[in-house]
């Protein structure tokens, strides 16, 4: 039996400790609230991430610990910082592996497919936030001090995701209802699922030659927005449904209000051109495929139901 850390109880820290403790792993998630998936071999702790003390005591005897911390989108510049360094100084003082959930941002709007290789040319607050992360774990990584690795996804599906296509648009698409949506519905658009997120980022804490490097969740074909949506309709038994786009002066108008949509017009371009994720390498090394979409689709219909 090994033991786990996971930092975050969200739909990705809940996947992950649930599939760690299925394989008979001992499995400590820590959140605010003490959250965390129900197991007789999951603990769960109440605890600030930011903490390194804590985090400290957390992470002795650990093989790993797992990053899925999710900070209020808009705090990420003020939460981030604290959190991320408590959790190298857990990892530097257990010698466990640092895997960390992240995402596409760093790379500003990409020229074409997004590789774990492609440079990272965003220049807004929360991809530099994400970007200096990285950085500052690999140079740790470099140097000696800890063992680390980092697994990148896209927009998530699943059950209990934030999603683009999660609540402003299934429950619509159930009850018939037209969807507004932001950006170009008929863009290119990558969607991960959140157990591939999962079972990349448990793969990678055990695979030694993951280490030192960043790594692409796999994932299913691009689908724009309307393709999406079609699909849920279809996989679902509805009607498809009118799907249109939010004008961007009533997001510009609705962000005077709400400190997240306030964000929108700098990510704009993730759904106003191809956004489009490349997995081969960690399709290569670690024999991972995404799961059928039509499954993806069925279990996050099946959270709304």
């Amino acid at each position: 039996m090994s033991k786990y850390l996971v930092v975050g109880a969200g739909s990705i820290g809940g996947a992950v400790a649930t599939r760690l403790a299925s394989e008979g792993h001992a499995v400590t998630v820590v959140s605010r609230s003490g959250t965390g998936p129900e197991h007789e071999l999951v603990t769960r702790v109440s605890a600030d991430a930011s903490d390194p003390r804590r985090l400290g005591e957390l992470g002795a005897g650990c093989d790993a610990i797992f990053n899925c911390v999710n900070p209020q989108y808009h705090r990420w510049p003020t939460d981030w910082p604290p959190i991320a360094n408590a959790l190298l100084a857990s990892a530097e003082t257990s010698q466990a592996v640092l895997v960390t959930l992240s995402n596409l941002y760093p790379y500003g709007a990409p020229a074409g497919p997004m590789s774990p290789e492609s440079p990272m040319l965003a220049t807004y607050e929360k991809a530099l936030v994400r970007a200096k992360m990285w950085q500052d774990a690999l140079d740790a990584h470099r140097e000696g001090r800890i063992r680390a690795c980092e697994v990148r996804a896209s927009d998530f599906l699943g059950a209990g995701s934030q999603s683009m296509l999660g609540d402003r648009v299934i429950p619509r698409v159930l009850r018939g209802k037209t969807c507004r949506v932001i950006g170009n519905p008929d863009m290119l658009h990558s969607w991960t699922f959140t157990d591939d997120v999962a079972k990349t980022l448990v793969a990678c804490a055990k695979t030694p030659s993951a280490w030192g490097r960043a790594w692409h969740a796999p994932t299913n074909p691009p689908r724009t927005q309307r393709e999406a949506i079609n699909d849920v309709a279809d996989v679902a038994g509805c009607q498809h449904v009118k799907v249109t786009s939010i004008p961007a002066p009533a997001i510009r108008l609705l962000g005077i209000f709400d400190p997240m949509i306030r964000e929108l017009p700098k990510t704009m371009y993730q759904f106003s051109k191809p956004f489009v994720i490349d997995d081969q390498a960690t399709r290569d090394e670690f024999a991972l495929e995404p799961t059928p979409w039509r499954d993806v689709l069925e279990a996050t219909i099946q959270r709304y139901r």
